[in-house]
């Protein structure tokens, strides 16, 4: 009899925050306090608790402030609106009833959540010792699923905060004409972002974009070929002459839509695992914010899981192997 996989569900903090935030109607307490982000977070990790009944929970979010991408490119993300301070003001809040969840959260100067997702999913896929871990990763856009292996999949929403669509390998393939999870940064360096405002080179759509990567496979490839005398394929001379072109582009691009697999964050899985939280503060801490509709589901999730969860054992990856695991991206 095969075991039973245990479930690591990572959820993308600030995404599903901004998500929320425009999901939802401008609900307020009676003091005032606008909580509709907060209370779409909170929406979407019941349901996904409900759906996958996780032995371990994690949260990344962005840390304010730029990045490295925008240390290397000045214009990454440029063409984005700040948010509203109302969005910004709910993240606390929502850290505050993650951590009385017991819930550990992660940032990372200089890092957005997409990478602390990266560094860890990655760690945990690849260790052997953690065969028996499944990763599950929540997010409010598409940027992770690059991460889609067999024991990695994105749990992604769609449109508003209820409709959400599992993307496993297939799933990805389908969605991309056939490209591989591992080939949409090389798609991204080629075709853009306009909404990380990610150049790519210049005239160069979908349809092309994938049609080269199906016969080169990256763009180290491309680039590869178009440098020797006689290049493979069919490349026209004008698109060659724009490869050639915005080359730097391409490569600028992929470095800004790979995510990365070596952020230096301090995780042990065993301290991610789920259920340890005082059932009574949780009330308190919802009712001060008026989710008085939370509180029961709350309640019968942990019940549930105090059920569930009672002997069994679990792997472990400690700081020192997590850390050890780095070395491996750097």
């Amino acid at each position: 009899m095969t075991e039973e996989k245990k479930q690591l569900i990572i959820f993308d903090g600030n995404a599903l925050i901004h998500r929320a935030f425009h999901a939802l109607p401008p609900l307020t307490t009676k003091k005032g306090e606008l909580v509709n982000a907060v209370y779409g977070f909170l929406l979407v990790f019941l349901r996904t608790l409900r759906e996958f009944r996780p032995e371990f929970i994690a949260v990344a979010f962005d840390f304010p402030g730029p990045t490295f991408r925008h240390r290397k490119y000045k214009l990454y993300k440029a063409n984005r609106e700040k948010a509203p301070d109302e969005l910004y003001q709910q993240i606390p809040k929502t850290k505050e009833i993650l951590e009385n969840l017991g819930v550990q959260v992660f940032e990372k100067e200089g890092y957005e959540a997409d990478d602390i997702i990266g560094t860890i999913a990655k760690n945990v896929s690849q260790d052997k010792a953690l065969s028996d871990i499944e990763i599950i990763i929540v997010s409010g856009d598409l940027d992770t699923l690059q991460l889609v292996d067999e024991k990695t999949k994105v749990y992604a929403l769609r449109k508003g905060v209820k409709d959400i669509v599992l993307y496993g390998e297939k799933n990805v393939e389908e969605k991309y004409g056939g490209l591989k999870p591992k080939q949409l940064s090389d798609f991204k360096a080629l075709r853009g972002d306009p909404s990380d405002n990610i150049p790519g080179v210049f005239g160069i759509g979908e349809k092309t974009a994938i049609s080269l990567l199906e016969e080169f496979g990256s763009v180290e490839n491309l680039y590869k070929s178009l440098s020797q005398k006689s290049p493979a394929g069919g490349i026209n001379p004008n698109l060659k002459a724009k490869l050639k072109e915005y080359k730097e582009k391409a490569f600028i691009s992929k470095m800004l839509a790979e995510l990365k697999y070596d952020v230096p964050v301090d995780f042990d899985l065993e301290k991610c695992r789920w259920g340890e939280y005082d059932k009574e503060k949780i009330a308190q801490i919802l009712s001060a914010y008026e989710f008085n509709s939370l509180i029961k589901r709350f309640f019968d999730i942990k019940n549930n899981e105090e059920k569930a969860q009672k002997g069994k054992p679990v792997s472990k990856l400690s700081p020192e192997k997590f850390k050890n695991n780095l070395k491996l991206w750097q």
